[in-house]
């Protein structure tokens, strides 16, 4: 199955399997497990709660729910009130749910005494260690992939020999390389965007406000099924650099450079990163020009990706001192120009690994696993404003596949 077809599951054609998915990415991590010393792993992060219970936590760390997998594969998940109850009604595949106590996130923050925060931690460390100890693992390391030292100085005080930088690897290494259904899920989310793209053709034009062209794309994201939750669109003299602000409520006017980010944009907790330009009326040829360049330096990584090859030999793909022209911002090493020319994989955050980029690749290099996915972006400016370009990708065996289907080959242009 490579190809996007519906957005719904149905009986009578193969798409996402999202029951494969949800076992195959539990076994990765419980086997990833298995080859360490430790006999458990407190998830907190929300994407790695994900990753291996299937349910739809919000994105960063709620920290209000957490997930114990062990060794043998057994998983506890501990969750608030009306979600645990709404679970275990929901989730068979979840046999073990309980209720929450939020020792981490915002009621701790909320409560106003250290006295209560310190009570927080303790209980939610007593409901842990009781699991623990019921499926025969408190004796064993307990992997943790948060750092808040004052819950892992609670486990501590429990006896628990906790290895908060090992689940992290763990979990890192688990989910570096994409199922097959993850792939399908990030095709997805592509074709999603390029219905935002569409509208944006449709809406951008001469009186129109970038806000109002971002909430007609936002609409549309929301119609096929897409949890939005970044993205913006952006227009003439806000193109270069990327404006703070990114979407604003500036007119749009005739001869403008329009680009729209769509990142973070998520199916099924799957994270887009997708950028196309477009010119209200005929682009300049100086404008024909830099985004050419911008095309060009974008497909030479592109041609640089397959299993195997290590990140410090393709990031010399991307542009050097000159073509980031760190001259204009004053810039003298490669770690100050971070997000304008670089690589990141994509899976259930918006930043995984691999990360290509020259201010940190050339002396940290890691090698490229067939299976990675990633988004791999570029940019120049032209006329006082800018023009941006990116691919969604896949590494297969002897390459990249490209997930991203909307026309990449020149500007497209918007008639008005």
């Amino acid at each position: 199955m490579e190809g996007t077809r519906g957005t719904m599951g149905v009986d009578w054609e193969e798409r996402i399997d999202f029951q494969r998915m949800r076992r195959e990415r539990k076994e990765r991590a419980v086997e990833r497990l298995q080859d360490t010393e430790m006999g458990s792993m407190l998830l907190i992060n929300d994407p790695n709660v994900r990753y291996v219970t299937g349910l739809a936590m919000t994105g960063g760390s709620g920290a209000d729910h957490y997930t114990l997998v062990t060794e043998d594969g057994d998983v506890v998940h501990w969750d608030t009130a009306d979600h645990a109850s709404n679970q275990r009604f929901n989730c068979p595949w979840l046999d073990d749910i309980r209720y929450a106590v939020p020792g981490l996130g915002n009621v701790p923050r909320a409560s106003g005494r250290d006295s209560a925060r310190n009570w927080l931690k303790g209980k939610m460390a007593d409901l842990v260690v009781e699991a623990m100890e019921e499926y025969g693992v408190k004796k064993e390391p307990m992997g943790i992939d948060v750092g808040n030292q004052a819950l892992v100085a609670e486990f501590e005080d429990r006896g628990v020999d906790v290895r908060p930088g090992e689940c992290a690897q763990v979990m890192e290494d688990a989910r570096k390389v994409k199922t097959r259904d993850e792939i399908e899920c990030l095709r997805m989310v592509a074709a999603i965007c390029e219905a935002g793209f569409q509208r944006i053709t449709e809406t951008a034009k001469p009186g129109m406000r970038e806000s109002e062209v971002w909430g007609e794309a936002t609409k549309e994201l929301w119609r096929l099924g897409a949890m939005v939750q970044g993205g913006y669109v952006t227009s003439g003299p806000n193109t270069w650099p990327k404006h703070q602000a990114n979407t604003t409520d500036r007119v749009i006017r005739p001869g403008d450079l329009v680009y729209a980010d769509f990142y973070n944009i998520g199916f099924m907790g799957y994270r887009s990163c997708y950028y196309r330009t477009f010119s209200v009326g005929e682009p300049t040829q100086a404008q024909k020009d830099a985004y050419e360049k911008a095309r060009d330096d974008l497909y030479d990584v592109l041609e640089r990706i397959e299993p195997g090859a290590t990140t410090d030999e393709i990031c010399e793909g991307f542009p050097d001192e000159e073509g980031e022209h760190m001259d204009w911002y004053g810039a003298d090493e490669f770690w100050e120009m971070t997000t304008n020319h670089w690589a990141h994989g994509l899976g259930l955050q918006l930043y995984e690994v691999p990360l290509i980029w020259r201010g940190l690749s050339p002396d940290h290099p890691i090698e490229i696993e067939e299976g990675m996915t990633m988004a791999v972006e570029t940019m120049r400016p032209a006329d006082r404003q800018g023009v941006r370009v990116e691919e969604m990708v896949v590494v297969r065996e002897n390459g990249v596949e490209i997930l991203s289907q909307w026309p990449v080959e020149e500007i497209t242009t918007i008639e008005h």
